[in-house]
Formats: C-alpha cells, structure tokens, sequence
C-alpha cells in the first residue's frame, strides 16, 4: 500500500515551502497590520461601550482629563483611525507604515490615559500597540521592498 509519503510533489509548492514564501519580516508586516485591524475594532467597541450607559466600566474614576463618555468617543475615534491605518497598510506604501505606527503611537498613549476606566485591558492594549510599533517600524519599509 502507497502512502503520500512515496510521493513527490510535482509542483512549485515543495521549493516554496522550504525556501520561505517571501522576504524576512514580511509575516511581522502582515501580523502588524491583522493586529492593528483588530486593535481598531476593539477600541472602536470599547469606545460605544464607554459612551453607552453600559455597565461594563467604572464611571466615578477620575481620568486626565474629562470623564468617561468623552474618553468613549476618543477611544472610538482612535479605532476608526486604526482601522482605516490597517486597510492603507495592505497597499504596501511608505506613507501607510508611517500612518499605521502613528496610528499605533497615539492609541498607545490614549490606551495609558485610558487606564482608569479598565486598567488590565489599557495595558494589554498598550502591550498590543507596541507590538505593532515595532512590526511596522523594525520590518516594513526599504529594506522589505529591497527583499522583494
């Protein structure tokens, strides 16, 4: 009996699998931008929760400045602004990873003015911000567009 193992693959798929399927970082450009697009959704729900009379946060904490429905709209804004960075980062342009790693930059310090409201989740998010950073930063730009 013949097993898929005494066969050979005819294709252009057993020299892509083993060489690498593309330039070095190009998976830690991709993961950034999935990651910013989720980042952006969550921050986009986290915000209608906020300015909603949903119960999900603590509404007598003191923050920078304002309070929570404000905060709510700012972190929503801040969502909308990721997403749109997470679409402009599948272009593949300079001019996209400089607007998603400042997409990235101000959530992440809107996250720590955040903190009071859901202080775990601020931090996760400032954890998850960072990782984007230095996804769009370290591996995107010339030198991936070199590689190619």
């Amino acid at each position: 009996m013949r097993t898929t193992q005494d066969y050979e693959l005819q294709s252009s798929y057993a020299s892509s699998a083993i060489d690498g399927d593309g330039p070095a970082g190009a998976g830690w450009v991709m993961f950034s931008a999935v990651l910013l697009g989720l980042a952006g959704t969550w921050n986009f729900i986290d915000g209608i929760l906020a300015i909603s009379t949903s119960r999900v946060y603590v509404g007598h904490e003191t923050f920078v400045f304002s309070d929570l429905n404000t905060w709510g709209w700012i972190v929503m804004i801040l969502g909308i602004i990721q997403g749109i960075a997470a679409l402009t980062l599948f272009t593949g342009s300079e001019l996209a990873r400089w607007f998603g790693i400042s997409a990235a930059g101000l959530n992440a310090i809107g996250q720590l003015m955040f903190v009071p409201a859901y202080p775990f989740w601020a931090i996760a998010m400032f954890a998850v911000d960072l990782l984007i950073i230095y996804g769009l930063a370290v591996y995107g730009g010339k030198r991936l567009r070199q590689a190619l």
